[in-house]
Parts: structure tokens; C-alpha cells; sequence
């Protein structure tokens, strides 16, 4: 028997298809080289804003005509757990509806009748060897804030944070199949472990006072032990602290990628979120003054309702102001269960869409300076695939490459002259 998983949406749900794979493997199917080659086609679906779901949706369906007419097709995921019987009700194309850490191999009964009772803990399932160099590890699952705009919380719950002991058994067990590099996520990374103390789980963690300690710290120096490269994303900016962001640097991956949304004090505190423009640049200038190669990522959002032409232009004085290398831009989507949803001064979609295009084209010509100031640099490259390399300024899938001869074994690290800047892109030779 043979499977295929195809996944949208964020790192997070790429690290639950590779557990759903182990499970897979483990139970006797093989991975397919296809949609169209399996007998169970399953889609891991997104489901965080409404044009993630509708690319779920279209996914789905595609996956519907292109399997093989004897061929099961299961549905899991975020939309799954959030919107379960109306997907099912709504798709008879598909076989299974399930939740998280429910059965995908349930028995064929219609979708409407879908399993309710947890079959595995999804967050601890082993998973096959890493694909490429690199890999990610979910630490924690869920969210105890409750921004304005996030409906993450009302389906994958409170912060579920995994022991230090589980996060470093996968971690191991992903360099020993050859990964070189592993990316910390979770909805918030800086806040792992709270959760531990909280229940009384034992671990002595906890947080953010002075004289206290913060739990990341220490998982990151435990994994700056075992692999060459330990990378941090989802970094809610209150939580950066100073010794995280020495830690941070002591890795030798200076990279920031910072959850900020927007840079309006009002816009901000309408969001349910913490910080300002001005907290914002301190923080970054602390970052550069220790580490003056450091590399900042974040993503903002468009068209939040109550958004003025102001709080427009104190985000564009910002981007101009922090000079970040990367930047994700997205408009405002309402999503049921949130603060937001029933919220007054709604933006039109169209102003959103124009200060949308406003902030990305002042971005994209900060992030082409910044790439081309690389040019005649020298960086350590790790090899992800044959002609493709990435130094510590790219996070793997997300940011720019850097390319290279392609004869360079996948998985080797090289030092690289960088010789051209290609928009996002950069080439480079070995030296």
C-alpha cells in the first residue's frame, strides 16, 4: 500500500505530515511517487485565514480528480479539526475526516461519521529521516495568547509544550539521518515550557522576571550540542529577552525572525499585541550593536480593523527605519472566534490590497540593497540540494538561496565567495 501526503500552509503543519508519514511507515504503506500512484491520498489543510482555506479547498478537490478511482482520500489538518462537519457534509468526494491525532486509516464509513476519539498524541509521533539537511521540530503545540486577529487557539488549544527530553530524542535521531541544521517553531516559540512550570511538570522554568530564567535559553544551548545549526522562528517580540538574544548569537545563527504584525502603538493594542515602533527599532539596534551581521525577519498585517492613513504611515516609516532583510505582508482576514471578527471601522478590502502593494514594493527595494551589500562576502553554505545552498541569513523554504555548482554534496558545508545578486537570490563559489 502507498501513500501521499500533499501539505499547505506553515512549517508547523510540514513537521505534523512528516509524523503522519512515520505513523504511515510504521503501520506498512510506502510513500508514493505520486497523488496519482497511491491508495490513501491524504490532504494536510490550513485553515488560518480565508485564502489559505480556499487554496485547501481547490487542493482537495484537484486531489479528488487526480487520484485512482479505488484510491482512499482522507482530509486532516487545520480545517479538518476547525470546520470538520461542515467540510465533511460539504466535500462527498472525500472518504475521512479527521482531526488531529485522529486515525487516518478509520474504517470507509461516510465522512459525516468521523472518528472522535484521540488515536495517537500527533505532537510525539516519530518521524522519517529529515529530506534535506535540514528540518524542522515542533516544540509546542497551541497558544495561550489571544491576539485580536488569531483563531489558532480555538482549534489547536492552550500551549501543549513538549519536555526537553522529547524535543532533543527527535532532534538527535534527525541529525543521525543527516540533518545539519534544525528550525525551532511553534505559534510561540519564546514562550516554550511556561506551560510545564504552570502544571507543576517539574522542569524549574520560568520566565521574563528578573532573576528568573527562560526556558528557550536552555533547550537552544542543549541543541547548539548536537547539531551544527539551531534556528529560531515565531519570536513574540516581549519575549525576546536579552539572554535569549545572547543565546540566539552564541549559536552562530544570528537570526531574528520576529512576530510583529504592525508598527502602530494602536493598531498594536487593537491587535491584543504588546510593543510599538519605537520599542520595536530599540530592540533591533540592541540586536546590531552585538551582532552587526544579525538578519531580521517578520510578517505584518494589512487593513486591521480601524486602520488609518497614520498607523499606514507609521508602518512605513518603520520598514523604511528598521531596514529588516525579509518581510511577509498580508491583508486582514476576518476569522470567526476572534476578537476582530464583530469589530467596527472594517477597511475595504481594495485599501488594504493599496497599502498592501505600498509597504511590499518599499521592502522589496530594502531586501535587494541588503542582498546586493553581500556581494563579494564570504559565507559558510550548507548544501540543500544539488546547486542550492543557503547561508545563516536564509531560513530553509522561506527566504532566498544561494546558488551554486552543482556538483557540491548535498549536505556538506562550503565556504562561499558570493559573486552576483540575483533580486532574492544569491550565487556564489566555492573558496
Amino acid at each position: 500500500m502507498r501513500y501521499w501526503i500533499e501539505t499547505l500552509g506553515c512549517p508547523k503543519n510540514h513537521v505534523d505530515s512528516d509524523k503522519l508519514a512515520g505513523l504511515l511507515v510504521a503501520q506498512g504503506y510506502e510513500p508514493a511517487f505520486s497523488a496519482e500512484e497511491a491508495e490513501l491520498v491524504v490532504a494536510n489543510t490550513c485553515a488560518f485565514i480565508e485564502a489559505a482555506r480556499e487554496e485547501s479547498i481547490e487542493t482537495v478537490l484537484e486531489l479528488a480528480d487526480r487520484k485512482l478511482a479505488n484510491a482512499r482520500l482522507v482530509v486532516t489538518g487545520c480545517m479538518a479539526e476547525r470546520y470538520g462537519d461542515e467540510l465533511a457534509a460539504a466535500l462527498p468526494e472525500v472518504d475521512l475526516v479527521a482531526g488531529f491525532n485522529q486515525s487516518l486509516l478509520a474504517p470507509a464509513t461516510p465522512v459525516t461519521l468521523r472518528a472522535k476519539t484521540p488515536a495517537f498524541d500527533l505532537l510525539n509521533l516519530p518521524r522519517p529521516r529529515a529530506s534535506a539537511p535540514w528540518a524542522y521540530v515542533k516544540i509546542a503545540e497551541g497558544c495561550d495568547r489571544r491576539c485580536g486577529f488569531c483563531a489558532i487557539p480555538t482549534f489547536r488549544g492552550d500551549q501543549r509544550s513538549r519536555s526537553t527530553d522529547e524535543i532533543l530524542t527527535e532532534a538527535r535521531a534527525l541529525v543521525e539521518g543527516g540533518a545539519r541544521e534544525i528550525v525551532l517553531i511553534a505559534q510561540d516559540l519564546a514562550s516554550w515550557g511556561h506551560d510545564r512550570r504552570r502544571a507543576g511538570r517539574g522542569e524549574a522554568l520560568e520566565v521574563l522576571d528578573v532573576g528568573g530564567t527562560q526556558p528557550l535559553i536552555e533547550l537552544t544551548r542543549a541543541l547548539t550540542r548536537e547539531v551544527d545549526r539551531v534556528r529560531l522562528l515565531y519570536l513574540y517580540p516581549s519575549g525576546l529577552t536579552t539572554g535569549l538574544i545572547e543565546t540566539i548569537l552564541d549559536t552562530n545563527v544570528p537570526y531574528f525572525d520576529l512576530s510583529l504584525q504592525h508598527a502602530s502603538r494602536s493598531m498594536l493594542r487593537a491587535m491584543r499585541r504588546w510593543g510599538d515602533a519605537d520599542r520595536f527599532l530599540e530592540r533591533i539596534a540592541a540586536i546590531r550593536e552585538m551582532s552587526p551581521d544579525a538578519t531580521f525577519r517578520s510578517s505584518f498585517i494589512l487593513g486591521y480593523p480601524g486602520e488609518t492613513e497614520d498607523d499606514q504611515r507609521a508602518l512605513l516609516d518603520f520598514i523604511e527605519s528598521a531596514q529588516l532583510d525579509w518581510a511577509g505582508f498580508f491583508t486582514f482576514s476576518s476569522e470567526i472566534g476572534t476578537p476582530a471578527f464583530d469589530a467596527a471601522d472594517h477597511v475595504p478590502h481594495e485599501l488594504a490590497l493599496e497599502r498592501l502593494r505600498e509597504v511590499t514594493e518599499l521592502q522589496d527595494a530594502i531586501t535587494a540593497r541588503r542582498r546586493d551589500a553581500l556581494v563579494g562576502t564570504t559565507q559558510q553554505l550548507l548544501i540543500d540540494a544539488p546547486g542550492v545552498a543557503r547561508s545563516v541569513r536564509e531560513c530553509p523554504e522561506i527566504d532566498g538561496v544561494v546558488m551554486v555548482e552543482g556538483s557540491l554534496n548535498v549536505g556538506s558545508m562550503v565556504e562561499g565567495k558570493i559573486v552576483a545578486s540575483r533580486g532574492v537570490d544569491l550565487e556564489a563559489v566555492v573558496v
